[in-house]
Parts: structure tokens; C-alpha cells; sequence
């Protein structure tokens, strides 16, 4: 499964992931992949995988740093700022948009399907029929 994360600096992506491993079961250090690119959780059965393209200056990096390979069938991919791998970046099955809600103080969500996979996860997640583009 790949998820991409948009929204301004300090719109909670980290944050985001970070309460999804907790609700897994992940203890210990969850941090930010800004300056690795990448960090990896054992999660079950699946790898997890939480990527951070803020630094990437151009799609050639996506290539040099060799990350298609942990685009597989038994990976969960997390994607914060995918717009800088450009089309080199697999199709999400789930696209989530957080935006800050002055309003409320607070943050607001938007999700996105893609595809039957990402429909079905919108489905566990909030019990509500999602909406696909």
C-alpha cells in the first residue's frame, strides 16, 4: 500500500504517522525521516515504511537513492512531500491532505482513493463509503 502525505510544513504529517505506528504497536522512538529519507518499523508481517522527500532537490535523487525497491506487495509505504519524486513515485492508492484549520485550532483531513485498495482502507478507517479520482 502506498499513502501520500501533502500539507504545509508543521501540518502534522510526522505527527500523523507517528499515532498510526503507536495504534500498531510500535513502542520506542518514532522519528522523522527528514534527514535519513527513510525509516523503516516492523509492523506484523509487513514492512513499514515511512519516506520524507522535503530534501530532494530534483526526481533524479529518487533514482540515485535506490528506493524503488522498497515499493513491493508486502510493504506499506508512507510518503511525506511525494511531489518531489515526481513520476517516478508509484500511483498512491491513498492520498491524504492535511491542511492547519484555524478555525479550530486544529488540523483537517482530507483522504483521497485511488484505487479498490485505498477504497477499502477509507472503509476500515472511518466505516464511511470514500469517494475515488
Amino acid at each position: 500500500m502506498i499513502v501520500t502525505l501533502d500539507g504545509d510544513l508543521g501540518a502534522g504529517k510526522t505527527t500523523l504517522v507517528r499515532g498510526l505506528l503507536r495504534a500498531r504497536g510500535v513502542d520506542g522512538p518514532i522519528k522523522s525521516p527528514t534527514y535519513a529519507l527513510v525509516e523503516h518499523y516492523p509492523v506484523s508481517s509487513l514492512y513499514f515504511y515511512h519516506f520524507d522527500f522535503y530534501r530532494f532537490m530534483n526526481h533524479d535523487e529518487w533514482d540515485a537513492a535506490g528506493f524503488s525497491e522498497y515499493f513491493r506487495d508486502d510493504a506499506v509505504c508512507i510518503v511525506e512531500w511525494p511531489e518531489r519524486a515526481g513520476d517516478r513515485l508509484p500511483q498512491a492508492d491513498l492520498a491524504l491532505s492535511l491542511a492547519y484549520d484555524a478555525n479550530n485550532r486544529g488540523r483537517a483531513l482530507v483522504a483521497r482513493a485511488h484505487n479498490a485498495s485505498g477504497e477499502r482502507c477509507l472503509i476500515a478507517l472511518a466505516g464511511v463509503a470514500p469517494t475515488r479520482n
